[in-house]
């Protein structure tokens, strides 16, 4: 495809950005890929159909498509991120895609549409059985759920054009059904993401004075988490020659909910930065436990071995 051809500049864009992402697939892979967009822009087309911003609507197909690239998906799921939403809003049906991009693409996109008719809203006691719901829906092929997940992280980025009273429908929803199943699929940045829109709707205030206090901080971070790591690379090497270390800086979410649902200050939160260290024994753990010990003091009451005593889940770690 020449998108040099496509008239439309910002679609030209995030097509550019889409087609730049796909490198590490094969030419038939980004063929049908290509194909795929093309099938889908048509469709939306010939009804015309825009989002809530005024755009033309196949950019939030590009924009999910982009997402799933991200995330190294295989390319059946990126092209059913491009028609995901062809079977219920445009004149062409799950056969019409069966018939020109198969069998598989099909059924994904047919698992994305029927996903969204999963009733999500209700009273609290129902949100367990609707969670379960969606579970179940993922046995079948996770990708379904990875798709959908997507496409709720990008609608979530442009939610500012939806009507107040639907963003904070969609705001909840997204904090207490999807972030937690992107936690438990175990997509950290994109469970952090969603929690952190979420809360930018749900409570603006707080979002505003937690990200102020951070970007207070930001200068520092970055070299700050350097000089950590690097110094805990060469103590901890040569004593576990495979183990890996790396950092995070804390969500907006997690510190909301430690001061403003365990009624904390800011400065009262001490895993703001966080460095891990992942190794393969549980010596290895101790062993590193020992070095962190003997590099920095630890504060009183604030060791926990999850170790010898682990979560009920079965989480094991050192903190």
């Amino acid at each position: 495809m020449d998108i040099r051809q496509i008239d439309n500049p910002e679609i030209r864009e995030y097509c550019k950005e889409l087609f730049d992402a796909l490198a590490n697939y094969t030419d038939e892979e980004r063929k049908n890929i290509e194909d795929a967009f093309d099938f889908a822009w048509h469709a939306h087309s010939e009804i015309s159909q825009v989002r809530k911003s005024g755009e033309p609507y196949i950019i939030h197909p590009l924009a999910v498509a982009k997402i799933l690239v991200g995330f190294g998906m295989d390319a059946p799921s990126v092209q059913a991120a491009l028609m995901h939403d062809v079977a219920e809003d445009t004149p062409y049906s799950i056969d019409d895609i069966s018939r020109r991009f198969g069998s598989e693409v099909a059924f994904l996109v047919d698992g994305v549409t029927k996903m969204g008719h999963v009733p999500l809203k209700g009273k609290e006691e129902q949100q367990a059985e609707n969670l379960r719901k969606l579970l179940l829906a993922m046995s079948n092929d996770i990708r379904v759920i990875i798709i959908k997940l997507a496409d709720r992280l990008h609608n979530m980025r442009t939610l500012s054009f939806v009507k107040a009273k639907k963003r904070r429908e969609t705001a909840r929803e997204t904090l207490e059904i999807y972030a937690p199943i992107a936690h438990r699929l175990g997509i950290r940045a994109m469970k952090e993401e969603l929690e952190d829109l979420a809360i930018g709707y749900l409570d603006p205030v707080a979002y505003e004075n937690i990200s102020c206090r951070l970007s207070e901080l930001e200068p520092k971070q970055k070299d700050f988490l350097k000089r950590i790591v690097f110094a805990m690379s060469e103590r901890v090497m040569p004593v576990c020659s495979g183990a890996r270390i790396d950092s995070r800086i804390k969500s907006v979410h997690g510190i909301f909910k430690k001061m403003y649902m365990q009624g904390k200050l800011f400065e009262e939160i001490y895993d703001i930065y966080a460095v891990r260290i992942i190794v393969d024994t549980v010596p290895q753990c101790y062993n590193c436990l020992g070095i962190i010990h003997d590099m920095y003091t630890p504060l009183g009451g604030r060791f926990k071995d999850y170790i010898s005593t682990p979560k009920s889940n079965n989480y094991q770690s050192l903190h």
